[in-house]
């Protein structure tokens, strides 16, 4: 039995890849590591969305953040320490890859790492309306 897409409505032009990444990212829904998503609004309208992300005992060379096709993605790996040895493990040590997918026009201005919380902000800045008038030719 074939599935019906909500995009599969005749005025919704080119939303397939849309509905692609959509469904890419609720089969990557994992609840490791937590995150909190705050959003702020300036006075010119400019959104900005701040991405904390709980990454206790990962430093920033076993993180990577990258932002390709409209999608931000957090990875986390870390370098098993042979020297170390642990009476208790109470602080997870896995990997983790964290996907968020981004509207047109988003952009990531920055990521910091602060006291085991690594913050991305991303910003979307006040779309201007654009309208414009279509000729029509005749035949």
């Amino acid at each position: 039995m074939s599935r019906v897409s909500m995009f599969s409505a005749p005025f919704l032009l080119g939303f397939d890849a849309f509905e692609e990444r959509v469904d890419r990212l609720t089969k990557a829904a994992d609840g490791y590591p937590p995150y909190n998503i705050e959003r702020t609004i300036d006075a010119d309208g400019t959104e900005t969305f701040l991405i904390s992300i709980a990454v206790a005992g990962f430093g920033a060379d076993d993180l990577e953040v990258t932002s390709e096709d409209n999608q931000l993605l957090v990875r986390g790996r870390q370098k098993d320490d042979g020297t170390r040895e642990f009476l208790h493990r109470g602080i997870a040590a896995r990997q983790f890859q964290r996907s968020f997918l981004l509207a047109e026009g988003v952009v990531v201005r920055e990521a910091t790492l602060r006291n085991g919380m690594l913050v991305i902000a991303v910003v979307r800045p006040k779309a201007e309306k654009v309208a414009r008038r279509i000729d029509i030719r005749s035949a």
